[in-house]
């Protein structure tokens, strides 16, 4: 210890090499997880692993008829995927209008209505905060009920609990049975869903359907949800090939059935966050071994230096391994005590950091105990390396050379 006092820069320089190393890691990996973690909140405020299936042009000739050709989802097809798609939960229909008047006693709106099966909520992530979302029931006996998105219902009723009361969409008066939780989104098809009245499907059909060139039965896109994450590519086959058998088109023209996939996304982006944090780890791990280079020049200073004191004790008796021990005993001090310095300054900035206000893609620095096991098992390793070979320089140095041996010569 008195050589690592004596060298105090040396020693300091390293040891900061390798907290630094240890901080890299952990502070790396925790921000992408927190990158990771954000952009998987924000998408299932979207949805739930879903897929927007919208309707569009056919690109292929199929069955004698031309490219070209417009396609529109009709209420028939709903039964027809539901059986015929056995891979996929959910398939939805949803139906909207942003170009009718809403207005409450209190005042006015242009907001969107939307209308679909009381599964949309759980799919769509529509958490209520007050009341309950439209149930079969009120799909059922086509109720003139509506669940208000939590901006809607503040601007329809300000000041005032939206429960029970009535709201005119195209002067057809509703009922209020529910409002949303606030929730943050930063994606959407369609606009936010905050800003929008949600009515069952067979209720809007029946005020509000589609206007020419649409068909009255038309909606305007479905939301399909797979059973399983692994079953999602096999679900959407299934529905462009049902699609394509309803509607006279190739399942394999992508123009007429185009989907958003929200589940091959997610996967896309978790692959890139997981590149980034591998990479980003990497050069933490470059840093913690040119720390343990900067111990292993430090503990051959350390041998080099006490040559004498090593030669004197040897002639006096003392064993290699006691030799063997003390220096490497005095390399693992260096490293574990730069390592713990670099975790708890690492945790400690994860905790700092993460009590500022975040963006919406971003989590915050999310530090994880893999990372935490990786660092120790690496500084573990690299200090057992470092200190291994300066300690056996040290323990088979001859006494005579030692004794002979001047500092500085």
């Amino acid at each position: 210890m008195r050589t690592l006092w004596a060298h105090k820069l040396r020693t300091f320089l390293t040891m900061f090499g390798i907290a630094w190393g240890i901080v890299s890691i952990v502070l790396m990996v925790a921000a992408g997880e927190g990158l990771r973690k954000g952009q998987e909140d924000q998408t299932r405020n979207l949805g739930k692993d879903i897929m927007i299936v919208f309707h569009g042009r056919t690109s292929l000739q199929a069955g004698g008829t031309r490219a070209g050709r417009a396609v529109r989802w009709v209420k028939g097809d709903v039964g027809v995927l539901q059986q015929d798609a056995p891979d996929c939960e959910y398939a939805l229909p949803e139906l909207e209008q942003d170009s009718i008047r809403v207005h409450s006693n209190y005042n006015n709106a242009a907001l969107t209505v939307t209308g679909s099966y009381p599964p949309f909520a759980y799919i769509r992530s529509l958490d209520v905060a007050e009341g309950r979302f439209y149930d079969w029931d009120d799909l059922a006996q086509e109720r003139r009920v509506a669940f208000l998105g939590s901006d809607a219902a503040k601007q329809l009723f300000p000041g005032r609990d939206a429960i029970g009361q009535n709201l005119y969409i195209n002067e057809i008066p509703y009922v209020v049975i529910g409002v949303m939780l606030k929730k943050k989104q930063d994606s959407s098809y369609d606009g936010w869903d905050v800003n929008k009245i949600f009515i069952p499907f067979s209720a809007e059909m029946r005020d509000f359907p589609n206007k020419p060139p649409a068909t009255e039965d038309s909606f305007d896109q479905l939301l399909v949800t797979p059973r399983s994450v692994a079953a999602h590519e096999a679900c959407k086959y299934e529905i462009r090939a049902a699609l394509g058998r309803l509607h006279g088109f190739d399942p394999r023209d992508k123009e007429a059935a185009p989907i958003w996939d929200t589940v091959q996304e997610a996967k896309a982006f978790e692959q890139m966050t997981d590149g980034m944090k591998y990479f980003l780890g990497a050069v933490g791990v470059i840093t913690l071994f040119l720390g343990g280079l900067g111990v292993m020049n430090v503990m051959m200073v350390a041998v080099r230096e006490r040559t004498r004191e090593i030669g004197v004790r040897k002639a006096l008796g003392a064993p290699a391994h006691m030799i063997l021990r003390q220096f490497f005993i005095e390399a693992l001090i260096i490293a574990f005590l730069s390592g713990g310095i670099g975790m708890g300054v690492a945790y400690g900035l994860c905790s700092l950091v993460d009590l500022l206000p975040m963006p919406d893609f971003f989590a915050g620095l999310l530090p994880t105990w893999e990372s935490g096991l990786v660092a120790c098992l690496l500084l573990g390793t690299i200090a057992v390396v470092a200190a291994l070979y300066p300690a056996r320089r040290a323990a088979s140095v001859d006494p005579i050379e030692a004794l002979r041996y001047e500092a500085g010569g």
